[in-house]
């Protein structure tokens, strides 16, 4: 629509909104062609396929291996089987899924996946149906490498083709977002600023007054109200509404998507206003409803249990192991001041769960803390002569092993810390929010932090937040690996670097 009525000129011009004929104007003068885009997938799945067909073509050229008319027929049964798995395959595994056409990097790791499957379950059938005596097992070596490299590069060509016609805009629709208030804005921004859409914004429509709208839409394109834009649907001019109202405005919602749903397009619905705060959470469907993933536990369903597993199997063994040093360490402990050997004290565990902490007495007994806990400093004159030894090999923290056998701990996880201890003069609940995001896993007796030199006194603020940085990465991107990567330098770390 091109020329639009007077009153919908005026009144833009009385919201603040741009009376700009190139801003109310349809954004393309020729419509862009989305349909490519289904096309695409199409083209995407015959270019791969054919890979396959010529690279298994060019390999019996290699290596001819006196093909009989027999062996030629086997040799075609089974690279067709191949393609034909490797399309269902490619399918199931999501290798044209939208985000991947536009990612070689995704795109390959996908496409070779599902090639590699292939070449297993080609080999398991000609192992089961007894025919790999007749094949050349150079020919199947080579068509597996020359058939990967193949499907890749199609895919490579592919792809730079896609994202070359993306940035001229062929594949975008004209998307036209209904409600110019502040959810509207939002998700122009959001559409805007995300270059994985295909998506040309054709303006907004809006019939509330104007007591509705605020200054923080000024700016943005306003074309009309609710029946300009059924008119340009008629035209052709939009190929997709976003409808941005309120979800608490029921009726009125229910109202404009009952008149918007005559039209032959595509119709949605934008998230309300707190969906924007994490719009990178996955949706996902609760019978027929669709919920929003906020959080996830982590370190849960089966890699729970592998954690679990790790830490009773390796703490036995390490017990075993270092039995003579915890009986050497115990005696010494006993011999060097009275009391007793053993210091237990409360800590905060999984889900800020109390617990009492095993260790070696390293301060004298009577200035031992169990409330209001002050850390131990440099020359600390509390710490005994043996326990300084204990304290700056960390031997005394040995004795925690039995918190993990009992799993009250893990091997590696954030150091458990008592709920008084202080960053400088501040709390750690009180110097960041998110502390205690630590206690989603169980508290262990090395971690992230202390191998990257974090350990010991936190009397800055700034020395409490790399510590807390390195808990919440390690928490983000547990694996059983980064486990043992933490274990293996951790008896480095004690001997090499000095506490922060």
């Amino acid at each position: 629509m091109t020329d639009l009525p007077r009153e919908i000129v005026s009144d833009g011009e009385q919201r603040g909104l741009p009376h700009d004929p190139d801003l109310l104007a349809p954004p393309n003068s020729s419509a862009p062609t989305p349909a490519l885009f289904e096309l695409s997938a199409l083209l995407f799945r015959v270019a791969e396929i054919a890979a396959l067909l010529l690279s298994a073509f060019v390999v019996s050229e290699l290596i001819p291996d006196h093909l009989t008319v027999e062996r030629t027929r086997l040799y075609l049964n089974a690279v067709l089987t191949a393609a034909v798995f490797y399309a269902g395959l490619a399918e199931v595994t999501g290798v044209y899924d939208l985000d991947v056409r536009f990612s070689l990097r995704q795109a390959w790791g996908r496409v070779l996946t599902a090639w590699f499957a292939t070449a297993m379950f080609v080999l398991t059938m000609g192992f089961l149906f007894k025919a790999s005596a007749e094949f050349s097992r150079a020919w199947a070596a080579l068509w597996f490498f020359v058939g990967g490299a193949a499907i890749c590069t199609a895919r490579a060509m592919a792809t730079l083709w896609m994202v070359r016609l993306k940035r001229k805009g062929a594949f975008n629709q004209r998307v036209a977002i209904f409600g110019a208030g502040t959810q509207g804005v939002r998700l122009a921004d959001y559409i805007r600023g995300n270059d994985k859409l295909t998506i040309d914004l054709a303006g907004f429509f809006d019939d509330r007054p104007q007591s509705r709208f605020i200054d923080g839409n000024a700016g943005e394109p306003l074309r009309g109200n609710l029946d300009d834009l059924l008119k340009e649907i008629r035209l052709g001019q939009i190929d997709q509404v976003i409808v941005a109202l309120p979800w608490s405005a029921e009726a009125r919602l229910q109202d404009v998507v009952a008149k918007l749903a005559i039209t032959p397009i595509r119709i949605r619905l934008a998230p309300d206003l707190a969906s924007f705060a994490f719009a990178q959470r996955p949706v996902v469907m609760l019978g027929d409803l669709p919920v929003m993933t906020l959080f996830e536990r982590p370190i849960s369903g089966f890699d729970q249990l592998i954690k679990k597993v790790e830490d009773i199997a390796l703490a036995a063994i390490i017990c075993v192991l270092a039995s003579p040093i915890l009986l050497i360490a115990a005696i010494a402990v006993k011999l060097d001041s009275p009391g007793p050997v053993f210091f237990r004290q409360p800590r905060e565990g999984f889900n800020n769960q109390n617990f009492r902490i095993w260790k070696f007495r390293s301060m004298r007994n009577d200035d031992c803390e169990v409330d209001q806990i002050r850390q131990a400093q440099q020359d600390d004159p509390r710490i005994t002569r043996v326990g300084k030894f204990l304290r700056r090999t960390s031997l005394d923290e040995l004795p925690q092993l039995l918190n993990v056998l009992a799993g009250e701990m893990s091997l590696v996880g954030p150091r458990p810390h008592s709920a008084s201890t202080r960053a400088g003069d501040r709390l750690f609940g009180d110097v960041v929010s998110t502390y205690a995001a630590r206690h989603k896993v169980k508290p262990g007796i090395t971690g992230w932090a202390q191998v990257c030199g974090w350990r010991g006194e936190t009397n800055t603020e700034d020395k409490f937040l790399r510590r807390l940085e390195h808990d919440l990465y390690y928490i983000e991107n547990w694996s059983v690996l980064f486990d043992l990567y933490v274990l293996i330098r951790t008896m480095p770390a004690l001997l090499t670097t000095k506490a922060h």
